[in-house]
């Protein structure tokens, strides 16, 4: 019989230090492929509730599937719509606000005797005209070209994980049903064949009913561990909805009362920019106070609008965010900031909007493990 080799526990962290590496470059190199994957399975995690509800309607799949796609479209195009029309309001006025910056610049650039010329006579619309509005152009078209297809390639993958799911689920459930199963029925078969408390007559039957019991169980696990993967990811996604429209609509009510021009597009980057833990917070705020500088031309002001967008940002998304979300997730808060900048560097902006529901999904998954290091992980992962 050959020898079994042990490995000791130093060489197998730096195994798995090295697995992981060669899974993240794996993933970093094929972006292209996983984002639209992941971002298609977050949609179908996110419409599996309104599916199910018309599947027991006996709604036919096909038409499942077309009446999500028909959501999806006027979602990304109604989106889209007020984005690209809100920056055409701002480009009528781009000359107005150039100007206020223009004066701005020189007037700061004199009061602190700074003698440089650019800043002495800065001019905006100078700084514009050197850029190469060609190359420009080209990347604008590229950039929305690839925009255009990853959408495609996102309601290309949502077909087929609407319509595969299951199977995907029945392959997985008895890959690790069996895997759990035999080597238990083993044991059991070799304790309990010559036991004087089983009859030997009715043992196959006794086994066969054990067999069922251990499979219950089994599927059990991973019905569970599915079912909390699905509702952890619909409470992360709703609740995060829910949280970064009410900030974005208090933002835009009070940037609309102190008179700051656009109050909605402020609104809007409110929600969006809080997609992205701890990063987007700053660009949300960043905005919209470099606005009223340059609308109103005061500091003060513009300090006074930086105060209460500072407020309403702490209050949504350090006070009840971490309430209504990290008690749910059970996530400890410098793991989430590590895996918004780990998911960050692997996929960039997009990284960062996943890395919470992905670091959960990762959690739930370590969590049913027998393994003694994956437990401990988990507890490293969790709040409390």
């Amino acid at each position: 019989m050959a020898n079994k080799v042990r490995i000791d526990t130093a060489t197998k962290f730096f195994i798995a230090i090295i697995g992981l590496t060669v899974i993240g470059a794996l993933l970093k190199e094929l972006n292209h492929i996983f984002i639209p994957f992941v971002i298609s399975y977050f949609l179908f995690f996110l419409f599996s509730p309104f599916n199910e509800f018309i599947r027991k309607k006996h709604v036919p799949l096909f038409l499942i599937v077309i009446f999500d796609l028909l959501i999806v479209i006027i979602f990304f195009w109604g989106l889209s719509s007020f984005i690209v029309g809100s920056f055409m309001r701002f480009g009528e006025q781009a000359p107005t606000y150039f100007e206020k910056l223009n004066h701005i610049v020189s007037t700061t650039a004199i009061s602190l005797k700074i003698r440089d010329p650019f800043f002495r006579y800065f001019s905006i619309q100078r700084i514009i005209s050197k850029i190469d509005y060609q190359g420009l152009a080209g990347g604008i078209f590229t950039s929305t070209f690839a925009f255009i297809g990853n959408i495609l390639f996102i309601l290309f993958f949502f077909i087929f994980i609407v319509t595969g799911h299951q199977t995907i689920y029945e392959a997985i459930k008895n890959r690790f049903v069996n895997k759990r199963v035999k080597p238990v029925l083993k044991e059991m078969k070799k304790k309990y064949q010559t036991s004087p408390q089983v009859p030997n007559p009715d043992f196959n039957q006794w086994m066969g009913d054990q067999l069922n019991i251990e499979k219950h169980e089994k599927e059990e696990i991973v019905s569970n561990t599915f079912k909390a993967i699905t509702e952890q990811i619909q409470r992360y996604i709703i609740l995060k909805i829910a949280i970064n429209l009410a900030a974005g609509i208090i933002v835009a009510i009070f940037m609309a009362i102190l008179g700051v021009d656009f109050p909605i597009i402020w609104g809007l980057f409110t929600f969006l920019f809080n997609f992205i833990p701890t990063i987007g917070s700053a660009f949300a705020l960043i905005l919209p106070v470099v606005m009223t500088l340059l609308q109103f031309g005061s500091i003060t002001f513009a300090l006074i609008v930086a105060l209460i967008l500072s407020a309403i940002q702490t209050l949504f998304f350090n006070l009840l965010e971490p309430n209504l979300i990290g008690k749910r997730l059970n996530l400890n808060p410098l793991l989430i900031l590590i895996a918004v900048l780990i998911w960050g560097y692997i996929w960039g902006v997009i990284g960062m909007l996943v890395a919470v529901p992905l670091t959960a999904i990762i959690k739930i998954i370590i969590s049913n493990s027998n393994s003694k290091n994956l437990i401990f992980i988990s507890e490293l992962m969790s709040k409390e």
